[in-house]
């Protein structure tokens, strides 16, 4: 039962390749059955999400992250009428162009390659894993993914411009993406904001009085679950008050694109592309305005308690030497790569054949290689 605004999958504009029809999955599932089965997404499970197995093994890496992405984006697609088979294979595949070590190793990766007049992004980077890295198929290079997908995977959280970024032209960059793939970028940031707090806590890296004393929301779902629950264990507190917030922001990202959805008049795929803004959000005016204020305070605690606090910096620092050590290694020495990067440097700069290597390493892969090189 789709809305009349979703993207449905006989619409679709189809694959780069032409294929048969499979007899009982269509385009939507046979993708996201694609990007299970592809290597990158098997590596993101030892690739950091904000943690390191320094600390535990309990903490999410990029893998388990993915899946609540698309756990939460599945739930809201469902309650607003979307297609779930494109929200999930979005969900799922958003993450693969992450390089080892999660953001620090993102901004190492990039200031290695502005060195050279070149840049690094994720999104770019997992639409050219799909598209050529990944060899699958006797067929065709890459996935072979509808339209819709890689459309998504470049268009779900960034928006790029023809005169930028010319070899995107065929994604239609002077329009919205559906929202199918504007959901994954909100359900994101619930995933992480939420997980974030947890696994913070569990480090002991945030305090529940810090936690309270800076999430007002936070405190109020803690107050309700203390007089619920005054015996239980303080981190079973801890977690009912965290299901409680996760719940809100849920709700409200499904109440504040529905009002968004009403107030646009949005019927059809097209008025989607063709609004002048996303149509997916917490809020709409004053609609939901406290929910958005308590979503801009839960990313801005993160930010200033754990993501730059002084128990990480050590640890980022350290990741970003680690790649910067081997990307100059290898400039110099481009001899040790792996035959089948030294074949492709033949064909691409150097620098954007390093960068592509190590953004497919995991943290332990790219550790053993740190050691054996610059060791």
């Amino acid at each position: 039962m789709l809305a009349t605004y979703a993207v449905r999958v006989e619409d679709s504009r189809g694959r780069r390749y032409s294929e048969p029809s499979h007899p009982y999955r269509n385009d939507f599932q046979r993708d996201r059955d694609r990007v299970i089965h592809a290597r990158a997404f098997r590596r993101l499970e030892a690739k950091t999400q904000v943690f390191t197995r320094r600390y535990s093994d309990h903490f999410r890496n990029r893998l388990t992250h993915t899946m609540e992405v698309a756990q939460i984006a599945r739930t809201i697609a469902d309650q607003l009428g979307l297609n779930v088979d494109l929200v999930e294979t979005l969900a799922l595949v958003h993450d693969v162009g992450h390089p080892p070590f999660g953001h620090a190793g993102e901004r190492a990766l990039d200031a290695a390659m502005r060195e050279h007049g070149l840049f690094f992004d994720h999104n770019l980077h997992a639409l050219r894993i799909v598209e050529d890295f990944e060899m699958r198929y006797a067929a065709f290079r890459g996935l072979n993914l509808t339209f819709e997908v890689r459309e998504g995977i470049i268009k779900h959280s960034h928006a790029y411009s023809t005169k930028d970024h010319p070899e995107l032209a065929e994604y239609l960059l002077d329009q919205r993406p559906p929202l199918e793939a504007q959901l994954i970028d909100l359900a994101d940031e619930i995933a992480y904001d939420t997980a974030d707090l947890d696994d913070g806590f569990e480090a002991h890296l945030l305090t529940l009085k810090t936690i309270r004393a800076g999430l007002p929301v936070f405190e109020a779902f803690y107050h309700e679950v203390e007089s619920l629950y005054p015996a239980a264990p303080e981190k079973l507190k801890f977690n009912e008050t965290l299901k409680r917030l996760l719940n809100r922001f849920v709700t409200g990202l499904i109440e504040g694109t529905t009002a968004r959805i009403t107030a646009a008049n949005i019927q059809t795929v097209d008025d989607v592309r063709c609004h002048p803004k996303r149509c997916v959000g917490f809020d709409l005016g004053s609609f939901n305005a406290g929910l958005e204020r308590d979503r801009v305070s839960c990313k801005e605690f993160l930010y200033q308690n754990l993501y730059f606090s002084k128990a990480l910096e050590a640890e980022k620092q350290e990741a970003e030497r680690v790649i910067q050590d081997l990307f100059h290694y290898w400039l110099r020495r481009p001899s040790d790569l792996p035959s089948a990067y030294r074949e492709k440097s033949l064909q691409d700069p150097l620098p954007r054949v390093i960068c592509d290597y190590i953004a497919g390493m995991t943290d332990p892969f790219i550790l053993t290689q740190h050691k054996k090189f610059c060791g």
